[in-house]
């Protein structure tokens, strides 16, 4: 029987100090993950709250020009925290997609007559 030097170690054959500090980067992960969550949900309550007053006063619910400008922005950003701006935008495109979405449906509901 002959051995490989391609054997993956199993959870048992890592050195404990490997494994307490997967364990201690996995747990900032978490942290950060977390707070990527609770900033996304805050973002999302004021986007809410634009979305109501673009309807009240008959906006648009996308605006070109903003979206542009925060694209550029957030790539900037993104540049001088040595993440990749590519990534950047793609995050904010999703992003601003789900927030005209929700602002179309704030329009919608606003125009739609009261039900009975």
């Amino acid at each position: 029987m002959t051995t490989s030097n391609t054997h993956a170690p199993g959870a048992g054959d890592v050195d404990p100090a490997v494994r307490e500090e997967l364990a201690r980067l996995r747990d900032s992960i978490d942290n950060i993950d977390a707070a990527v969550v609770h900033m996304l949900a805050e973002r999302f309550k004021a986007t809410q709250q634009v979305g109501h007053l673009k309807a009240r006063h008959q906006l648009p619910a996308a605006d070109q020009a903003r979206e542009a400008r925060q694209i550029a922005r957030l790539r900037t950003l993104a540049e001088s925290a040595k993440l990749d701006p590519a990534f950047a935008e793609k995050f904010l495109n999703f992003i601003i997609a789900e927030v005209i979405r929700h602002h179309e449906r704030i329009a919608e509901d606003t125009a739609a007559p009261p039900r009975d």
